[in-house]
């Protein structure tokens, strides 16, 4: 079954005008998990649960790169909903999914670049509802202007984060090592509110994503019995 960020993959293709082509996407990939052939970790996908949900407001392109992280967001929380964002219009789907009264949303942002009533550092159940995370999914640019423009938004608590190491993500350059990947803060966002062992297999598939994609980029031969593929081998076994 496709998960949400594939869909919404589906979508932004339809609407191309000509083909989309990411950086290294000219090589053929595998459709499940965007990576060479002969480098696919399809059945590496983590069977784990989570009383969190995570809500991905991606910027136009995202959900098209092969390096997107949003992705391995979707196949490890089974409740993951992605929507593409614009500025001049909202998905009545995304609306209804913030006013449904089972969720607590919290839009997940650095804390000062907020009103310092809004931000929050814990996540604390309130009402018997369960945490639903919105993730702005793009550069940080590009996060810094959907929150500015995201009106809508305005009304929920800020989840602020402050990471304990710099990021492990490597397959996109930035010039703050601080400024975790999408997937990064999702695991995070987890182990704040309970989903110790759903935030660590993401983290374990994200490290497994990004040895093989580098891996499959520098041609380099595929360590199977890699720490990173023994660290994910709990949460895989079905």
């Amino acid at each position: 079954m496709s998960h949400a960020v594939a869909r919404l993959r589906d979508k932004r293709l339809a609407r191309c005008i000509k083909p989309f082509f990411a950086r290294g996407s000219r090589s053929p990939r595998c459709p499940g998990c965007r990576l060479r052939p002969n480098y696919c970790m399809c059945s590496l996908r983590p069977q784990v649960e989570s009383n969190s949900a995570m809500c991905l407001v991606m910027f136009d392109t995202e959900p098209l790169k092969p390096s997107n992280t949003g992705w391995l967001i979707a196949e490890t929380v089974p409740e993951t909903w992605a929507f593409g964002w614009s500025r001049i219009e909202v998905d009545p789907a995304l609306l209804a999914l913030l006013d449904d009264p089972q969720w607590q949303p919290y839009v997940v942002f650095p804390g000062e670049f907020v009103q310092p009533e809004r931000v929050v550092t814990t996540v604390e159940p309130q009402d018997g509802k369960r945490p639903l995370f919105i993730l702005l999914d793009a550069t940080w640019n590009e996060a810094r202007k959907m929150f500015r423009k995201s009106p809508y938004l305005d009304r929920f608590p800020v989840l602020s984060i402050t990471p304990d190491a710099l990021s492990r993500y490597r397959l996109r350059r930035s010039k703050f090592d601080e400024h975790l990947c999408t997937a990064e803060v999702a695991a995070l966002c987890l182990g704040l509110a309970g989903d110790r062992r759903a935030g660590d297999a993401l983290d374990a598939y994200l490290d497994v994503f990004s040895e093989r994609y580098l891996g499959s980029k520098r041609q380099q031969p595929l360590d199977e019995q890699s720490p990173a593929h023994q660290a994910l081998m709990p949460f895989t076994q079905r």
